[in-house]
């Protein structure tokens, strides 16, 4: 499979996006372009939360001032090792 990125996490857990993943993600108007910004939420994060319905899915959140909005980016961990499921623009974090 190929990968746009793979990069460490704030935990220095490994994470990857993959192309069908990205092409997900550029499906909201507004994530287009920010690869950036996804790597910047997964490395230096204000909030990881846990996903109640699967304890090895984290939420990672990064307020961004310009846009009054949180990036929000969803991880599966399988093996130690992560990968996103989605990310897009929030004005909450859950």
């Amino acid at each position: 499979m190929s990968w746009v990125f793979e990069i460490e996490d704030k935990s220095g857990r490994k994470i990857h996006l993959s192309n069908e993943r990205w092409s997900h993600i550029q499906k909201h108007p507004d994530m287009s372009g920010q690869i950036e910004q996804i790597k910047e939420t997964l490395i230096n994060p204000d909030k990881i939360t846990k996903f109640e319905y699967d304890p090895d899915v984290r939420f990672y959140y990064r307020y961004y001032k310009e846009r009054k909005e949180y990036l929000f980016v969803s991880v599966k961990y399988l093996n130690d090792e992560g990968f996103i499921i989605t990310s897009f623009h929030t004005d909450k974090i859950v």
